[in-house]
Formats: C-alpha cells, sequence, structure tokens
C-alpha cells in the first residue's frame, strides 16, 4: 500500500540536478526521508541541507549509476537506515550533443550505461527490498524522446526507449507474479535543468532544451503525487508537448521525421557560441552545485493546463484525443 509521503522512504537518482534535484526537495518538503543518489558529492551534500531545512532527513549516496554493485550497496545502506524502501525514482541520465557520425563508440557506451543501464541497476536494488516486502513504488522517469527521436541526441533517444521496453517486460513479470510492487513512467517535456551546458556538446552554438521549457519543481510535483498513489498511472504523458509527440508519432510519423530534419537542429540551439571547451559530465562530474535550473530562467514556465489536468484520469483522456488531432492539423499545415 502507498504511504502517507510524510511516511515515506524515497531514493531519487540523479539528485544532485535537474528534474531529481527538484524531486529530491520536493520529497523532503512533505517530511519524506530522502536518500540522494549522484556522482556530484558537494551537490548531493547541498541538495541534503535543502531537505534538512525544510524538515526532512537526508542520506547522501555519491556514486556512479553504472556501477550495480555501488546501487546495490547504497539500496542496502538505506534499508539498514530507515528498514524499508517505499518509492524510488530513476532519474539520472546523459546526453551528447552531436549528430551521430560525430558520435564515438564510448559516448554511446557512456550514455547507455547511465540512461539505460542506470534505470536497470536502480530497478533491481529497489526490487530486491521492495519484493520480499510485497509493496513499494518504482517511477521511471521518462521522456517524450522515448517514444519520438530527434536529431542530434540519438544516444539520449534510444536509452530512454530502452528504459520503456524494459519497463513494460517487468510489468508483465510482475503481473505474473502476483507482486503488489507497483510500476510508473512519466514522460516528460523540455525542462530547463543545467544539462544545456554541463552534458556533452560537440556542435558549435549552446545546446537548449526544445522549446516550450518547464521548471523542474513542476515535474517534481506530478513525481510527488505519483509516489502517493496506491496504484500509481501506468504511464503518464506530462505537457503539452509530450503528449504532441507521442501521438503525432503514432498518427503521422513520416511527416515528423521530415519536419525534424527540417526543424530539429536549431530548435535545440540558442544563437550563442558554445563555450563549453569540453568540460562536461559525461565521463566525471564537474565541481560545484548546479541546482535544479538550467541557464534559461526567463523563458521556463510552470505548469501548463495538461500538467494539471493529468492527475485526473478522464480529463487527461479527453484532452490527449483533442491535443493529438491538433498536432495533426498543425503539422500539416506547416
Amino acid at each position: 500500500m502507498a504511504r502517507e509521503i510524510a511516511k515515506q522512504i524515497v531514493v531519487v537518482t540523479g539528485a544532485s540536478s535537474g528534474v531529481g534535484r527538484a524531486c529530491a526537495q520536493a520529497f523532503g518538503a512533505r517530511g519524506a526521508r530522502v536518500a540522494l543518489v549522484a556522482r556530484n558529492e558537494e551537490a548531493l551534500t547541498a541538495a541534503a541541507e535543502e531537505i534538512r531545512r525544510s524538515g526532512g532527513e537526508a542520506l547522501v549516496h555519491p556514486l556512479d549509476l553504472a556501477d550495480a554493485t555501488a546501487v546495490d550497496a547504497a539500496a542496502q545502506a538505506v534499508v539498514d537506515r530507515f528498514g524499508r524502501i517505499d518509492t524510488w525514482v530513476n532519474c539520472a541520465m546523459l546526453t551528447v550533443f552531436a549528430p551521430v557520425m560525430r558520435m564515438t563508440p564510448e559516448e554511446y557506451r557512456r550514455v547507455t550505461e547511465v540512461t539505460y543501464l542506470g534505470y536497470v541497476h536502480g530497478t533491481q536494488a529497489a526490487l530486491r527490498h521492495m519484493l520480499p516486502c510485497g509493496h513499494g513504488t518504482i517511477i521511471q522517469i521518462g521522456s517524450a524522446l522515448a517514444y519520438r527521436s530527434i536529431p542530434l541526441q540519438s544516444a539520449y533517444c534510444a536509452a530512454k526507449a530502452a528504459v520503456r521496453a524494459f519497463t513494460d517486460s517487468l510489468r508483465t513479470e510482475l503481473i505474473h507474479d502476483g507482486s503488489n510492487v507497483q510500476l510508473a513512467q512519466l514522460h516528460l517535456p523540455a525542462v530547463n535543468t543545467p544539462q544545456a551546458t554541463r552534458q556533452r556538446n560537440k556542435l558549435a552554438k549552446q545546446a537548449q532544451p526544445v522549446p516550450p521549457m518547464f521548471t523542474p519543481e513542476s515535474i517534481a510535483d506530478i513525481v510527488v503525487w505519483t509516489a502517493e498513489q496506491q496504484r500509481p498511472p501506468r504511464e503518464l504523458l506530462v505537457g503539452r508537448p509530450t503528449v504532441q509527440a507521442v501521438w503525432g508519432q503514432k498518427l503521422i510519423p513520416g511527416l515528423l521525421d521530415w519536419y525534424l530534419g527540417r526543424k530539429g537542429w536549431e530548435a535545440q540551439m540558442i544563437d550563442q557560441p558554445n563555450e563549453q571547451h569540453g568540460r562536461d559530465i559525461l565521463f566525471e562530474t564537474l565541481p560545484g552545485d548546479p541546482g535544479a535550473h538550467g541557464p534559461y530562467r526567463e523563458r521556463e514556465r510552470g505548469p501548463d493546463w495538461q500538467m494539471r489536468l493529468c492527475t485526473h484520469s478522464r480529463a487527461v483522456l479527453a484532452g490527449s484525443a483533442l491535443l493529438a488531432l491538433g498536432s495533426l492539423v498543425l503539422l500539416r499545415r506547416r
């Protein structure tokens, strides 16, 4: 059974920045005991302090999600300290902004190890403790790109699609076994996180999330809501752009191929030079605390109407159908 957030033990991977950081803050503000997992110990320590100041309790576990043994050890440490794990949020990610033929095998491998296998490692670590107890919720932070790939992020899109397929397969096994452990996938739109200037960028211009971009907190609120549910949603499309992308892929995939081939490059860049000079977090973390928000605070927005409705199933089904039809009409006009 789901527990009140204030009574929950929550693990958040990717908790040092971006959506993971905002989720950790949101759980902590509701009184949860939160274990923070990521590579950047400095940022995790700052996040833990935020949680303690808001009335929650926090543990810091600096590790690489590509290391399955380390992930298992962190899960065991949480159980040793708090006795159980109620909710596990998989949110760690890496990406590379580059055309396919400028990617290296090592870059593809690294993105896959964290953005896909990191979710596998986290899920297995959570299940080792949830299955014997007969309860728990695992929340996979997905993306619209799990359904509709875009140019310049082939490794990330493939990894997100793999997470979706992995989660669907696992769900059938849990049903077969009669398990009460719950799985939920939340597919996100663009969010203003630090990834734009910290992920590897092999292009001449600075990267940006494809507008419109949303605040990390607007996503975190939906994640916390999901963790409260006794029967969380199987899969939730978060935000109008996500609904448009997913239904557009179902209805007009060829037209989307053409559109993204023409418009998808420029949408991921701004007219400023890329000044990262090789400094990125692909293989090693960077010093400092990046926080939850990226560099585009003046352009981010709070929840749209679809986000406000998406926790109400009938409303979101009707809204999704309308958005799908609207997406088809708009793209055909373009």
